[in-house]
């Protein structure tokens, strides 16, 4: 018995292939609109980096104890550090279709470019098949949540947000540079 399975949306007002390029529109999704791992064995292995950065907005009086290491939990940024290459390392495990690579180096960087605000950045690189935009994204995510796990009892109304891809190299796409807001935006 066949079982025919509706094409979501997208494909039914858009279809499967771009006009342009006779390529998929989504990366993950097959020709019968399901979920599908990309096969990136005909790719050569170059080396890639991708950096992602989050802002977490607290109070201003909870960002300096964060910063001068008063808070209760001590030690965040390096509690935050740690979780941020640790959960670069298991994207996979997060992302279910995303590849698990070898990772070289990652690295979370903190800055404070506003009153209230903590930036986090996290550069990832390996040398593979697939780029490591997700990596990047997924080590930030992970430090921003852990801040807000070390310093909620500070201040219970942290926000997380935007959490962004910045740059990106290597790979057939080539590179990526996000533009500034300013230079983007039409007068």
């Amino acid at each position: 018995m066949s079982v025919a399975i509706a094409k979501p949306p997208i494909f039914r007002e858009y279809g499967y292939m771009s006009a342009e390029s006779m390529k998929p529109i989504l990366s993950h999704i097959d020709a019968n609109g399901q979920a599908s791992m990309v096969d990136v064995s005909g790719k050569a292995s170059t080396r890639r980096e991708a950096t992602a950065s989050a802002v977490v907005r607290l109070k201003p009086e909870v960002l300096k104890a964060l910063l001068s290491d008063e808070l209760k939990k001590k030690d965040a940024l390096a509690t935050a550090r740690v979780a941020g290459i640790a959960a670069a390392k298991r994207t996979s495990e997060w992302i279910p279709l995303c590849h698990p690579l070898p990772l070289d180096w990652v690295s979370i960087a903190f800055s404070t470019p506003e009153d209230g605000q903590l930036r986090i950045a996290c550069t990832a690189r390996t040398t593979s098949r697939t780029g490591v935009e997700m990596e990047a994204l997924t080590g930030v995510t992970a430090a921003a949540l852990t801040i807000y796990d070390m310093a909620k009892a500070g201040d219970r109304g942290i926000c997380i947000g935007p959490v962004q891809l910045e740059a990106k190299t290597g790979g057939q796409s080539g590179a990526y540079l996000r533009a500034d807001e300013d230079e983007s935006s039409d007068d």
